[in-house]
C-alpha cells in the first residue's frame, strides 16, 4: 500500500485484507545547541568521546585533591567583621546576593543604572559577595556604580549632596578584591577625592594679602568605621604596604580592620632578592628585608617599622583581624631597638584580635606541615600572653581568637 494512500478504518481493513499502514520513519534527533551552562555549542557533529576525556587535566585534578587532603584552607567566608550587617545563611537576601555575585559580569553592564539604588544597609554586603563570588573580583568602576549615583540623573545641587551623604554606609568590605582587581591607591582617591577649584585670575592688591585656603578633600563615606582588606590567599603577593600606610593616614576614625592573608610587612617586597655592591666590594641587601631576615637572622626591624607607623595612623582601632598572617605573628611581640608594637598606647584600644592560622593540616599532611601549624598556634598564644603582660592590668582587656590545640 503506498504511503500516501488514505487511511482505512481497522474493521474495513480486516474485511478487505488490506495490510497495515507502515509506521512512520523516526525523526532525526535534533542536537541540543546549548550546553548545561547556556553556552552555544559549535556547529557540526558532536566530537568523539576520546576528545572529551580530560586526560590532560587529570594530573592537575589529582594534584589539587592531594593538596586539599594535606591542607585545609579557611577561606574568606569567615573574615566578616563584627558589628556589621550580613544576611543570614540560606535566607532569601543571601541567595539573591550570591546570585548577583556569580553573575556579576552581566549585572555590572545591564543593571549599572540601578545598583546605586540598592538599600544602603545592603551595599556593603553586595560589595563583599561580589568580591568573593565573582571570578574577576570587584573593580574600581564597579565600586563607583554602587556608591556613586549614575550620571545625568540628578541636578548639580542634588548630586553634590548625594555623593557626600552616604551616612548609613559605615562598612566597606573589599575581601577578595583588595590588591587584586582594585588598588588601595584607587580606593583612597575615590574615598577622598580632591575638590575641583577654578584658579583665581584676579590680581592681589598687596603681597601681604592672604591667598585662598584650599578646601579639604571630599569624603565619600564620612562615617566609615569598618574596613575589610582581606586578600585572596592566592593573590597575597600583590599587596602593597606603602599604599596601605598612605590610606591609613586618612582613616583615623577606623575602629574595625581586617588584614587577613596579608604578607609580611615590607616596603620593598620586590627587592628581597636584590643586592648592591658596597664601596668595600661586599654584596649587601638592597631592601630592609631579605630572604633570610626572619628565618635565620631573626631581623624584624622593617616589619616593626611598618607596624609602628600603621598603629600610629589607626590609633582608634578596637578590632583587628590577622587571619592567615601566621608567618609574621612573631613581629607582633618582637622588639628591635625602639621599634615595637605598642599594645598599651597606640593600639591600646584594641579589645579583640584574630590570630587564626587560616589553614589546618589534613589527614595526609606531611610531618613538617603539622609541625608548622603547631608552631603558628603556639606563637599566637605567646602573642596573647605578651599583650596582656604589656598592659599589665592598666589597659583594656583583650580577647584573642586563635586556633585551639589540646597539646598547647
Amino acid at each position: 500500500m503506498p504511503t500516501n494512500a488514505p487511511s482505512v478504518p481497522p474493521a474495513i481493513r480486516e474485511i478487505l485484507q488490506i495490510p497495515d499502514t507502515p509506521a512512520p520513519a523516526p525523526r532525526r534527533v535534533v542536537r541540543q545547541r546549548f550546553d548545561g551552562n547556556g553556552r552555544r555549542l559549535p556547529a557540526g557533529p558532536p566530537p568523539p568521546r576520546s576528545w572529551l576525556s580530560h586526560s590532560s587535566t587529570d594530573g592537575a585534578g589529582e594534584a589539587s585533591s592531594l593538596s586539599q587532603s594535606r591542607l585545609n584552607q579557611r577561606g574568606l567566608e569567615d573574615t566578616s567583621l563584627p558589628g556589621t550587617y550580613l544576611p543570614a545563611r540560606g535566607s532569601l537576601i543571601d541567595i539573591v546576593l550570591q546570585k548577583l555575585g556569580y553573575d556579576w559580569a552581566f549585572h555590572r553592564v545591564y543593571n549599572q543604572y540601578h545598583l546605586y539604588f540598592v538599600p544602603n544597609h545592603l551595599k556593603a554586603a553586595l560589595i563583599r559577595y561580589v568580591g568573593i563570588a565573582s571570578e574577576d573580583g570587584l573593580s574600581l568602576n564597579d565600586l563607583k556604580v554602587i556608591l556613586l549615583p549614575p550620571p545625568d540623573t540628578f541636578e548639580d545641587d542634588e548630586l553634590s549632596s548625594l555623593t557626600t551623604s552616604n551616612l548609613e554606609v559605615n562598612y566597606l568590605d573589599l575581601s577578595g578584591s583588595a590588591c587584586r582587581s582594585i588598588k588601595l591607591k584607587d580606593i583612597s582617591d575615590m574615598l577622598f577625592s580632591a575638590r575641583d577649584e577654578e584658579p583665581t585670575t584676579e590680581l592681589q592688591e598687596s603681597w601681604d594679602a592672604s591667598e585662598s585656603i584650599p578646601s579639604p578633600p571630599r569624603t565619600l563615606l564620612p562615617n566609615l568605621t569598618h574596613l575589610s582588606l582581606a586578600l585572596h590567599p592566592s593573590h597575597a603577593s600583590s599587596a602593597s604596604w606603602k599604599q596601605l600606610l598612605s590610606l591609613s593616614s586618612k582613616l583615623s576614625t577606623l575602629t574595625h580592620l581586617s588584614l587577613a592573608y596579608w604578607p609580611e610587612p615590607c616596603l620593598t617586597p620586590r627587592s628581597r632578592l636584590a643586592t648592591v655592591s658596597s664601596p668595600q666590594g661586599h654584596r649587601i641587601p638592597y631592601g630592609g628585608t631579605n630572604l633570610y631576615s626572619h628565618s635565620l637572622d631573626h631581623d624584624w626591624s622593617e616589619a616593626l617599622l611598618v607596624l609602628r607607623m600603621l598603629s600610629k595612623n589607626l590609633y582608634a582601632l578596637e578590632f583587628l583581624d590577622l587571619t592567615g598572617c601566621s608567618p609574621w605573628f612573631h613581629a607582633l611581640m618582637a622588639e628591635t631597638g625602639h621599634d615595637f608594637v605598642n599594645w598599651a598606647d597606640h593600639w591600646g584600644k584594641i579589645t579583640e584580635l584574630r590570630l587564626y592560622t587560616g589553614w589546618s593540616p589534613g589527614p595526609e599532611a606531611l610531618p613538617s606541615e603539622k609541625a608548622s601549624h603547631v608552631e603558628a598556634v603556639r606563637t599566637a598564644k605567646n602573642v596573647e600572653r605578651h599583650i596582656r603582660m604589656m598592659r599589665a592590668g592598666k589597659g583594656r582587656f583583650i580577647v584573642v581568637e586563635r586556633d585551639i590545640i589540646d597539646d598547647i
